[in-house]
């Protein structure tokens, strides 16, 4: 037995599979003895230093083109500055804990930039507003939708429950503070708004390249030396916070040219989303691209195209190595049509004349009855208006009177104001819960102002808990209170109860149930709760008790214009501060001191008259030479990280600087409309360059009879330049008249008498309007103008043929469809479409594309007899009837042509100024147009285009014309229709 193991054992030990079997033994214990070591003798050893490294590709955006003037002058470039970028690549295991780190890093690198005087980024869409409460920024539903459903992760509106698109900025806010998964665990307690707000900016920023953690978010941009300092010397306890270089677009003469050119942004969701198919795979939704102007029109030819940088990095999106791979390619650079120096020296020539017309409207008196004038051009500035244009459009920070650094009297206003506020809401308190209340037409100005401030502006638009959409306009007791007046404001709101006007919904916080089961005394109830909690609180409510305590002398001028120094709005002048502190300089003539210097401009204080355009183009080529709005804006401010206060700003400011007011502000064209009647009449064969028509300050012929601006004078008889020359409302209302008849009834004009009997039964308003509307398209005033940037449509008028041909009926244009329209006038029949534009060049110098005139129609059936009496009427506008206007040119030789023009909007406000015109007379190169919207008179408007001018074409020195200070304009201002 025994010798038989041993014999298998031997066979065993000599068999080739003892010694696999040892040698799997042997290999196994290595391999174990390797995995014990580098698992658990150095496994934490290991775990540290381990990087996983994968490959990434990061697109890296050309450089913008540069924006040059026709002369080569630069108006828009890039600039290298240093920005302070963060990543977020650190390894957390828990939301709370990552959200910890990173608002402290977040927080740590505000206070280092703001210490430093930088301004961490501001382009998110909620701001604080006065009240320091939350608000959106967006302008409409539609935008402040899209941004909810930006923050909800939604692609569209419609994915948003009812709930989410109901939500205020301040619900969104506490979302994105709190919310378990999407939130960012920001202390809504422990911390103020303000530095709220700007954590959230920061957060939200990165969280839209949370998929791409490589990806850097900017969280100051153009920093100082300083704060680079300071940002390297603190790296290490500052986890994936960088200085970075970036190229900032940039523009000079900012406020001259943003109107035309714009600004760049990154790329909205709506706007990538409204991208073809082709263009979404060329942009991404990071990219910069032109938010406005010409930046946006012109987008593809300046963004250039982009390269590619192969990163590697690591399991947690640290970047360890960066590889070039595909450089970029800059834009193209854009020479524009404008002359800069043209372009400047017009815009402030208009603020210097607006400045001119506010101080000749001003009066030493706090409050002025607009009711009480016939006319427009009666109309006065009480300098209270001045005064309270301070507070009304934000030229001083009124929320800073309560704060604990207000000087002595900012205290001084405020507490007066908080007296007589509390008074205010006791006195509304009272009345909306007053059955017995008086009637809204016998309660004061002021208290029917509070009231209609309530029910319109509070209850209705704001916040839609009066809904109009279902209120019935033909409704007895709605016309009581919106027109009859005879109701008082606690008869309205308990009928609107009863009618279910109410939104109840809106109210829930005020009612039990959340407003779903409320009787009619709890909804009222809950209406009054909610007003007198929001008055507490609503800026613009203070702003009108502001207003009525001014017009009281309350709150004096004196008080304000020292406010002025105190925070700053104005260098600090000791002996001017204390003169208006002790009374040796009065406000009035100290508000006016700073108007004359335009230390306080006219599209600051926002009043009538505060906006104007002007627009002037080469007749040889439809080319824009200039193209100016005024108030204009700073675009550096909203490129690459818009400001999103300062926007806001713009948005509500009462001079509309967001407003191109040359492309998109229309108004009637008032008598620079008469040359096209002429021309038409001419044409269509109703009068002839030797008819003389018989001008008696009224028309008869029309029922209500219009008269000639000159009422009750008279112009007697005229010829057609005769007419244009003394801008003759009559002459012009029987070419109309004359245009409008049919059949025979031309052959019966020769019978006629003052009222038309003998030609009445011909007469056809819509023959006329169709025979004037022909002439208009004719003239490109049935289209915009052609130029790049977005313009207003213009509106031919469809109502009454007589009033039409003096400019009046429902004609409305703008700036540049009138430049286009004299242009036509001035070059004897080629209708141009405008441009703004001159060449495209590579970033070598070499053209790719040169503007060439785009030729619209040409008016062949104008007899040149025609051409040369319009003409000639327009040279005597200037030599002529405004001479005293033109009497440095008229001296100089130099031959300007021109027709002027006043539109009324209302007897309450003052008409609308323009002028048209060309130059040289004999041949002309240049024409333009230029409206002052409420500015009085057109011979303001013709002061403007004078100046314009003696500019271009140097007659005047530069210093003499630009002198920083308000025009001396006109004494002998004409109210020609």
């Amino acid at each position: 037995m025994w010798n038989r193991i041993k014999s298998g054992i031997s066979d065993i030990v000599k068999s080739r599979t003892f010694i696999a079997i040892i040698m799997f033994c042997v290999l196994s214990a290595v391999l174990l003895q390797r995995v014990f070591y580098l698992q658990i003798v150095k496994g934490q050893n290991y775990t540290d230093k381990y990087e996983l490294q994968i490959q990434k590709t990061k697109e890296v955006e050309g450089t913008r083109g540069n924006i040059y003037d026709r002369n080569g002058v630069l108006l828009a470039y890039n600039e290298l500055a240093y920005s302070v970028t963060i990543q977020d690549n650190g390894d957390y295991d828990k939301k709370s804990e990552k959200n910890k780190a990173l608002n402290q890093i977040v927080t740590k690198v505000i206070n280092i930039v703001e210490s430093n005087g930088d301004s961490v980024i501001n382009d998110f869409g909620i701001i604080l507003d006065a009240n320091s409460e939350y608000s959106f920024v967006a302008e409409s539903d539609t935008q402040r939708l899209r941004f909810i459903a930006d923050v909800y992760g939604k692609k569209t509106i419609d994915e948003l429950s009812d709930k989410q698109k109901s939500q205020s900025a301040a619900d969104i806010m506490h979302y994105l503070c709190t919310d378990k998964t999407y939130g960012y665990g920001i202390n809504e307690k422990k911390l103020d708004k303000t530095m709220i707000l700007k954590l959230v900016n920061v957060r939200y920023a990165m969280s839209l390249n949370s998929y791409q953690k490589y990806i850097s978010t900017t969280i100051a941009s153009d920093v100082s030396d300083q704060t680079v300092a300071d940002i390297m010397e603190n790296s290490d306890s500052l986890q994936g916070v960088n200085i970075e270089e970036e190229s900032l677009r940039r523009y000079t003469d900012s406020k001259c040219f943003a109107n035309v050119i714009g600004y760049t942004g990154q790329i909205s969701t709506d706007e990538y989303d409204a991208l073809s198919k082709e263009d979404q795979e060329i942009y991404s939704k990071t990219d910069t691209v032109g938010k406005s102007g010409l930046e946006k029109v012109l987008d593809s030819t300046l963004r250039g195209k982009k390269g590619e940088v192969k990163l590697y990095v690591n399991n947690v999106g640290k970047v360890l190595d960066t590889v070039q791979s595909t450089e970029p390619k800059a834009g193209n650079d854009v020479y524009l049509s404008l002359d800069a120096n043209l372009q400047k020296a017009a815009y402030n020539i208009l603020e210097q004349e607006l400045a001119g017309i506010l101080l000749s409207k001003i009066q030493n008196t706090l409050d002025f009855d607009r009711n009480s004038v016939s006319d427009g051009s009666d109309v006065m500035i009480p300098i209270g208006d001045v005064y309270n244009a301070l507070i009304a459009n934000d030229v001083v920070n009124m929320t800073h009177f309560s704060e604990n650094d207000a000087k002595s009297t900012e205290q001084e206003v405020y507490n007066t104001f908080s007296g007589y506020k509390e008074q205010v809401l006791a006195s509304l308190s009272s009345t909306l819960a007053d059955p017995n209340a008086a009637a809204y037409k016998d309660d004061s100005k002021e208290m029917q102002a509070y009231l209609s401030y309530i029910v319109t502006d509070i209850l209705t638009n704001n916040t839609s808990i009066l809904n109009s959409s279902v209120i019935d306009k033909n409704d007895e007791t709605y016309k009581a209170w919106k027109t009859d007046e005879t109701i008082n404001v606690y008869t309205f709101l308990n009928y609107a109860v009863s009618q279910n006007w109410i939104d109840t919904s809106k109210l829930q916080n005020y009612t039990s149930n959340g407003g779903k089961y409320s009787d009619s005394s709890e909804t009222f109830q809950a209406i009054i709760s909610y007003l007198n909690e929001h008055l507490k609180s609503d800026n613009s409510f203070d702003k009108l008790i502001y207003k009525y305590m001014i017009k009281a002398g309350s709150i004096t001028g004196r008080e304000l214009c020292m406010i002025l120094y105190e925070q700053n709005i104005l260098n600090y002048d000791e002996s001017q501060y204390n003169a208006l502190a002790s009374g040796a300089t009065t406000a009035y003539d100290f508000m006016r001191g700073k108007i004359q210097t335009l230390e306080i401009t006219p599209g600051q204080l926002g009043l009538e008259p505060c906006t104007g355009s002007f627009v002037m183009t080469d007749t040889s080529t439809g080319q824009v030479l200039a193209c100016v709005s005024y108030p204009g804006y700073d675009n550096n401010r909203l490129a690459n990280n818009m400001d999103s206060t300062y926007y806001n700003q713009l948005v509500t400011a009462s001079s509309r600087p967001f407003y191109n007011n040359a492309t998109q502000e229309k108004t009637a064209p008032g008598s620079t409309y008469k040359p096209l009647s002429a021309i038409a009449g001419l044409t269509e064969g109703v009068i002839s360059t030797d008819s003389r028509l018989p001008c008696h300050g009224i028309y008869e012929k029309i029922e209500p009879n219009p008269k000639c601006w000159i009422y009750p004078n008279a112009h007697g008889s005229l010829d057609v330049s005769g007419a244009i020359e003394n801008s003759c409302n009559s002459f012009f209302y029987e070419v109309g008249y004359r245009l409008s008849l049919k059949d025979n009834g031309i052959n019966s004009i020769s019978q006629d008498n003052n009222q038309g009997d003998a030609t009445n039964a011909y007469y056809s308003s819509e023959l006329g309007l169709q025979k004037l509307s022909k002439y208009a398209q004719m003239f490109g005033l049935g289209t915009t103008s052609g130029m790049e940037i977005p313009e207003a449509n213009p509106q031919i008028s469809d109502d009454s043929s007589v009033p039409s041909a003096i400019g009046q009926g429902t004609n409305n244009y703008t700036t540049s469809q009138l430049a286009r329209y004299v242009t036509t006038i001035a070059n004897k029949g080629t209708l141009f479409d405008l441009t703004l534009l001159n060449k495209t060049t590579d970033v070598k110098g070499n053209v790719i594309e040169e503007s060439q005139p785009k030729i619209d129609n040409t008016l062949s059936d104008i007899s040149a007899s025609t051409w040369d009496a319009v003409h000639e009427g327009m040279r005597n506008v200037v030599l002529v009837s405004h001479s005293n206007t033109f009497s440095d040119i008229n001296r100089s030789g130099f031959q300007l042509s021109g027709k002027t023009g006043t539109a009324q909007q209302s007897k309450t406000h003052p008409d609308h100024a323009l002028f048209i015109g060309f130059a040289p007379s004999d041949s002309p190169e240049v024409a333009f147009a230029t409206r002052i919207a409420n500015g009085y008179s057109s011979t303001y408007a013709a002061e403007v285009a004078r100046d314009v001018m003696k500019y271009y074409y140097q007659l005047t020195p530069e210093n003499e014309l630009i002198t920083g200070t308000a025009s001396s304009i006109g004494s002998n201002a004409s109210n020609e229709g």
